[in-house]
């Protein structure tokens, strides 16, 4: 009976061990060289802005894609410029909304809410169908907005309705950052740190890099989705087949379509958030 007892014991350790290593091995991102690559950069002065609600023209918030279309029923990524002292109607969204603020300060909340002021790097999500309103202070003030559908759509708050889903404010004070000893996608002599932002059931992902001035590095993504929008800073981005380094400052980004290797580097911190559905690391 000992002995049965104890090669089970060994059995399943010998088990336990194989799965931790096949984890881990899954959890590895290639660091090979990569051919073909689909590496990318899109400018912020490249962006075009339209009115975030065609009904209040120039009055609205501006609306500037990064990728997609919040006109069309596509995934969109955008950049929502907001002027000094904007404050909406209550109204609603066909869609959820998730923001990150870029500058200035912004209150996403129900009407009879008292202000929360987010400043750059807060996070908020806004659930489809639930009344709200968006106001602004300070220059420049402007968010980073991603949908996963559209069009997106502003109505009037008669036609609000329930979803499942719950609003989130968080402001930047409360964004919790791990480092190298805490998350296994930030390399063992990387000092870079990074926020789990959110997390779809389909493997997309978003997150938050933060990174120090003077740094220097790759991130190796394995994605068919991978953005890198500049949140705050900037960052210099080294092209992989010219070897040229473009400059990228808040509101433009880094894209690929398959393997590929980033090699960025900062000369003051700087804030990324990443869109991508498959592992990746920074090193």
């Amino acid at each position: 009976m000992k002995i049965i007892i104890s090669l089970l014991v060994v059995a399943c350790f010998v088990l336990s061990c194989q799965e931790e290593q096949k984890e881990e091995k899954e959890q590895e991102v290639s660091r090979l060289e990569i051919d073909n690559s689909t590496n990318k950069v899109g400018l912020s002065k490249d962006i075009k802005f339209i009115p975030l609600n065609p009904a209040r023209g120039d009055k609205a918030p501006q609306a500037g894609a990064i990728y997609g279309n919040i006109r069309k029923d596509v995934a969109t990524g955008y950049i929502g410029k907001f002027k000094n002292g904007f404050s909406s109607p209550p109204h609603i969204h066909n869609i959820t909304y998730r923001a990150i603020v870029m500058n200035g300060e912004l209150h996403n909340a129900d009407e009879k809410a008292p202000k929360m002021w987010m400043t750059t790097g807060s996070i908020w999500t806004q659930p489809k169908g639930q009344s709200h309103i968006t106001a602004a202070q300070g220059e420049n003030a402007m968010a980073y907005i991603e949908i996963d559908s559209g069009p997106y759509l502003v109505k009037h708050e008669g036609e609000a309705f329930e979803s499942d889903e719950k609003p989130i404010n968080m402001h930047a004070s409360n964004v919790i950052y791990l480092g190298k000893s805490e998350s296994k996608l930030i390399g063992e002599n990387c000092d870079a740190k990074i926020a789990y932002v959110w997390e779809k059931k389909n493997g997309e992902n978003g997150y938050l890099l933060k990174l120090p001035t003077g740094f220097k590095g790759n991130v190796y993504s394995e994605g068919s989705i991978f953005f890198g929008i500049i949140i705050s800073g900037k960052v210099a981005y080294t092209m992989p087949d010219s070897g040229k380094i473009i400059g990228l400052d808040q509101g433009s980004h880094f894209e690929s379509k398959t393997k590929a290797i980033h090699d960025i580097s900062t000369n003051e911190e700087s804030l990324v958030y990443i869109r991508t559905n498959a592992r990746f690391m920074i090193e």
